[in-house]
């Protein structure tokens, strides 16, 4: 299913009007809005539709850094941000392709961030969610890299704390948490994820096409099932001797026990043909 389109959560944000005019005039002016959607398109910045609430208009196709959050301190007009972020130090890359999902990440919600920009250092923020790529259609080549483990990133859309909004992947964040996060933070040394796990490409596990039981069982499964009940069946048997001669000792002993002396019997016992 294509998506293209995903909805937002309705964050109060200013939009600074000279994206309204096509970057030709009102630089300085601002109008209330409310997000709607984002758009996700290959090769494209993000792209977010705003519902603004003094013309009751969509508007739509305005980058990240076209917002300024709303600020309660600041009720009727925001105050500019310092420093002011350009659109590159708000958003590292483009949609990866149409496919976009959008979810609030629980455990982070309420972390203190801090996001490292391009050009202007560490700066403080506030999680409000996270846009993920994905390529939606099995059916098209895949010409991008949304499914690549080395090449892939998400967006977590943060409030910055000088009222600019950005969207910065995983490794330009850091998150703490008075509960759970360590006094001394590491440095990460991790190395980018390069590899595809995959749980199914086990040549030695076997396969089940003719298999039709509810409770199937793994080939080595029903190997170990069988000798425990071999075990279960005769514990006594002693390295070196079958199951059949077992067997057939057993039978023997439990025809003949009547018959048997008893220094022969301990004899039996003794060499653990008999329990």
């Amino acid at each position: 299913m294509t998506t293209l389109v995903a909805n937002l959560p309705p964050v109060k944000v200013w939009v600074r009007r000279e994206y309204l005019r096509d970057l030709r005039d009102g630089h300085g002016d601002y109008t209330l809005g409310y997000w709607v959607t984002c758009k996700s398109i290959s090769g494209r910045a993000l792209y977010f539709e705003t519902y603004l609430t003094e013309y009751g208009a969509l508007y739509d196709k305005l980058p990240i850094s076209a917002f300024l959050s709303w600020c309660p301190d600041s009720p009727n007009k925001p105050e500019a941000p310092t420093p002011d972020l350009p659109l590159t130090d708000l958003q590292f890359w483009n949609g990866f392709d149409t496919g976009l999902t959008v979810i609030e990440k629980n455990l982070i919600f309420n972390m203190d961030f801090e996001v490292m920009t391009r050009d202007n250092g560490i700066m403080k923020g506030q999680y409000l969610f996270t846009i993920d790529n994905y390529h939606p259609h099995r059916n098209e080549p895949d010409f991008y890299f949304a499914e690549s483990p080395d090449e892939h990133k998400s967006h977590n859309i943060i409030e910055l704390d000088n009222g600019q909004i950005g969207a910065y992947p995983n490794n330009r964040c850091r998150m703490t948490d008075l509960s759970l996060s360590n006094h001394a933070l590491k440095t990460p040394d991790f190395k980018v994820s390069t590899r595809y796990f995959n749980v199914e490409h086990v040549p030695k596990w076997g396969r089940l096409g003719e298999v039709d039981d509810y409770f199937w069982k793994t080939p080595k499964e029903t190997k170990v099932e069988d000798l425990e009940e071999i075990t279960l069946k005769s514990p006594t048997i002693m390295p070196g001797i079958d199951e059949d001669t077992y067997k057939a000792v057993i039978e023997e002993e439990e025809l003949n026990k009547e018959d048997i002396s008893d220094d022969d019997w301990e004899t039996f016992r003794g060499i653990g043909l008999t329990t």
